[in-house]
């Protein structure tokens, strides 16, 4: 397509042979804690800065819902992730926001790898 953009295979992202993964975690403030997830977010984000292998994340709201969030990390491969994952600091950095989790079918989270990229 001409002057459109070019398409980029996975194996073209980050390291040879790695794609780059992004992490979603779905979660809802109580109605009687309006403001509770974004602070945990942010205690969470400044906990999580010079991780290895993490190349940001943001915290996004549903249009739809103010009370619904997603937090979305990228992290330049599965492996980075999964090495993080099973650190012993993984679950005692993220413990402020595990509660407000909710599972849109029945899963608080999900992990994907980039396999195209415009």
């Amino acid at each position: 397509m001409p002057g459109g953009p070019t398409p980029t295979a996975a194996d073209d992202v980050g390291e040879p042979g790695a794609s780059r993964a992004r992490v979603l975690i779905y979660t809802a403030a109580p109605s009687d804690e309006p403001g509770a997830v974004e602070a945990a977010y942010h205690q969470i984000s400044r906990d999580l800065a010079g991780t290895p292998g993490l190349l940001g994340n943001e915290l996004l709201r549903a249009a739809d819902d103010p009370a619904a969030f997603v937090v979305m990390s990228e992290w330049e491969s599965l492996a980075a992730f999964r090495s993080w994952e099973e650190g012993a600091a993984h679950r005692g950095t993220t413990a402020p926001l595990r509660r407000y989790q909710r599972a849109p079918g029945g899963r608080p989270f999900g992990v994907y790898e980039v396999t195209a990229v415009y």
